[in-house]
């Protein structure tokens, strides 16, 4: 047998009661068409260790390192696997089959297209559908709407850098797909729902609306390390972003930091009133 196409890269941190579920997903695939690979990244929960060396003792792929961050365990994921396409699957979501064959699909047949991705079935404390639509670069500059959960082209990956290992956890996506985009690679949308994503007290999505020093961490790290792309321009840019999309909570502020600065600026020394204005 050759190499696969699809190589997924499963990190896992003190999550082997979701892991169970993700795998099961996987069980619907195609498995002529992918490789698993799953990374242990240093976890200290004793259940999720013992499940991960069952899973190695019944010839599943798993590597153990110690813990190093979310980036760094998908990069060893990706040096190790072998497939020309990757999909990083978080322990806790699950994928439908339709993910593999559409992502397969559209790269094969378009060069310039480096990452595919789709809708997302919302279950666990939220229920829905995500739907992040179409491609906009402007959009990505201004806040990430693309899951992880994506099939992307390997050559671009190695090219780009692979992950940013930073030490604000959850960004590592946005990161990688700016540096794409940058590059002037193409992302393909996918109007269906191809993944189901967890929402929990700890899910990333939920953590970093939760958490607004981080979020205001994040936008430095970011203009600091695209300076070209992010100047004083993109802040102002962002800034009028969060202002259409709820303008009458950022009336309040600028009344509040108008009329009774005192006030105002305990407020956002406490984290109780987002940074400049940036955040919602």
């Amino acid at each position: 047998m050759g190499n696969p196409i699809v190589s997924i890269i499963i990190p896992c941190y003190n999550q082997g009661h979701f892991l169970q579920d993700a795998l099961k997903s996987l069980v619907a695939c195609d498995a002529d068409l992918y490789e698993l690979i799953i990374v242990n990244d240093g976890s200290t929960d004793a259940a999720t260790n013992t499940y991960l060396r069952e899973l190695s003792n019944q010839g599943y792929h798993v590597i153990f390192q110690e813990n190093q961050g979310l980036g760094a365990a998908r990069n060893t994921g990706i040096r190790a696997s072998k497939g020309r396409y990757l999909l990083p699957l978080d322990a806790d979501n699950c994928i439908y089959p339709a993910y593999l064959t559409h992502g397969i699909n559209i790269l094969d047949q378009h060069p310039d297209v480096a990452v595919v991705y789709g809708d997302a079935q919302y279950f666990g404390d939220r229920k829905g559908i995500w739907k992040p639509g179409p491609f906009n670069l402007q959009r990505l500059m201004l806040g990430n709407f693309i899951d992880a959960c994506a099939v992307v082209r390997r050559s671009v990956v190695e090219e780009v850098g692979y992950y940013d290992n930073m030490k604000i956890m959850g960004c590592e996506d946005w990161d990688l797909w700016l540096r794409i985009a940058f590059k002037g690679y193409r992302f393909h949308y996918v109007e269906e729902v191809l993944f189901d994503y967890r929402v929990n007290q700890q899910s990333m999505i939920r953590t970093l609306n939760a958490n607004i020093a981080k979020q205001n961490a994040i936008e430095e790290y970011f203009i600091k390390k695209y300076p070209e792309q992010l100047d004083f321009a993109f802040g102002q840019q962002l800034l009028l972003y969060r202002i259409k999309k709820k303008p009458w909570r950022y009336a309040k502020r600028f009344f509040l930091q108008k009329f009774f600065p005192a006030y105002y600026n305990r407020l956002l020394r406490d984290n109780k009133m987002y940074k400049g204005f940036l955040y919602d």
